[in-house]
């Protein structure tokens, strides 16, 4: 294989595309600010102004002076960086059928997804302050655990009690969590149109309480109980960047080489937003 067929834009843009379809939590994430980063270190100021006073009106009088915005600002700073580097050697490459460069870069998508998605589960449990920490529960079908939907409406109204959008919101459970939500008939039964399709497999599985829920195997823990986390698009931000992609022949070897490097960053902006329940499995 020749690096002169190698297309360095066309291989960036199919990994940025695998990490988007993979990734789980990077769902409830906004990436309104994404384009703006370069580089490992880079940084994006995140702007957002206050409250604005709303005053009575009175005919025939003077309005009051104009008030000067309050503009705010928070950094979110590209500070995570993952690289992958492989070789493919000349003779497996001639006895290779299908394209093993393509196979391979999906590999390393698959590793650096998972790697990311690990990092933003950390993130998100790390901003969810202690006032929307809902106390830890046992969640099953035996007479003294907590039922899986009715967690979903504690942390649903946890939400609104912090003034949370009602669009966007989203919430993340473990496998086991999501078989007691299919075996719940307020899930089944009585869920969209959107939710009787997905229970087959889709994903997301559905909607409950509120919320757009995913299933997914990272999880965060505590105690060594897993962390369900809610919350709304709005409440954090990620960004992530393909910072380099080269091509190259080894000097020691008769082969074809990759390597590359993802770059990116994830700030909790509203922590308000966010809640979270540790689940033990019950019955």
């Amino acid at each position: 294989m020749s690096t002169n067929n190698f297309i360095p834009g066309l291989w960036a843009a199919k990994l940025l595309e695998n990490l988007n379809n993979q990734h789980a939590y990077a769902q409830g994430f906004n990436r309104d600010w994404e384009g703006e980063i370069k580089d490992m270190g880079s940084s994006v100021k995140i702007n957002s102004i206050g409250r604005i006073t709303i005053s009575n009106y009175a005919r025939n009088t003077d309005l009051a002076a104009p008030e000067e915005l309050n503009i705010a600002g928070q950094w979110l700073l590209i500070d995570q960086g993952k690289t992958y580097n492989f070789v493919v050697d000349d003779l497996d490459a001639a006895q290779m059928r299908s394209n093993i460069m393509d196979s391979a870069a999906g590999e390393a998508s698959f590793g650096l997804t998972d790697t990311v998605d690990l990092f933003l589960a950390a993130a998100l449990q790390a901003g969810v302050p202690a006032a929307n920490q809902i106390s830890a529960a046992t969640v099953g079908r035996g007479g003294a655990d907590r039922n899986a939907y009715e967690v979903l409406v504690d942390l649903d109204v946890t939400l609104t009690e912090n003034n949370t959008p009602r669009t966007g919101r989203w919430a993340y459970v473990p496998p086991w969590y999501e078989g007691m939500l299919r075996s719940d008939v307020r899930f089944v039964s009585y869920g969209t149109d959107a939710n009787k399709s997905t229970l087959m497999g889709g994903k997301p599985i559905g909607e409950a309480s509120g919320f757009t829920i995913y299933v997914t195997n990272n999880f965060p823990t505590s105690g060594g109980n897993p962390v369900v986390l809610a919350g709304f698009k709005g409440a954090a931000t990620y960004a992530e960047q393909v910072a380099k992609q080269e091509p190259y022949r080894p000097e020691k070897r008769f082969g074809d080489a990759v390597k590359g490097l993802l770059v990116y960053g994830a700030k909790v902006t509203r922590p308000a937003n966010l809640a979270s329940i540790v689940a033990t499995r019950g019955s």
